[in-house]
């Protein structure tokens, strides 16, 4: 009886752990609702541990990947493909750069920001191009 009532429990534990995760859904577009071209709307995004990410193509050419280097310790890269919509669900804490990869020069960058977190000293490391780094230090802006 009390290992059934212990099952019990846990499973209701896991369950409504995974009924909380919440899904955010980003547009991938050639010009945003600002004017601006060449985003990702939002650009920043507060998760918690195990929310999903879901990258929509709403415009031609577009992908989402991570920019190397730009993700915390422990947590996997991904990459989704151009054109195609795709999730990822992240479950470690830190703070995550997201680029176009055929615009990232262009500055078609954003930031998820997973838990509590700042700014690590080496977020920056490696080359960045103008326009993607000033976006990407206005998206942090949101900390």
């Amino acid at each position: 009886m009390i290992r059934t009532l212990a099952t019990g429990f846990a499973l209701a534990a896991l369950i409504g752990t995974s009924a909380f995760a919440e899904t955010f859904e980003v547009q991938m577009l050639n010009k945003g609702s600002d004017g601006e071209r060449m985003v990702f709307e939002p650009a920043f995004v507060q998760a918690a541990p195990g929310d999903t990410i879901r990258f929509v193509a709403s415009d031609k050419s577009h992908n989402a990947e991570i920019n190397a280097g730009m993700l915390p310790e422990g947590a996997e890269e991904f990459a989704g493909k151009v054109n195609e919509e795709f999730e990822v669900t992240l479950d470690v804490e830190g703070l995550y750069g997201v680029i176009c990869k055929p615009h990232y020069a262009m500055g078609m960058v954003m930031t998820i920001a997973v838990g509590d977190t700042d700014v690590p000293a080496d977020f920056f490391a490696g080359r960045v191009p103008p326009k993607a780094k000033a976006r990407f230090e206005a998206q942090l802006g949101n900390l």
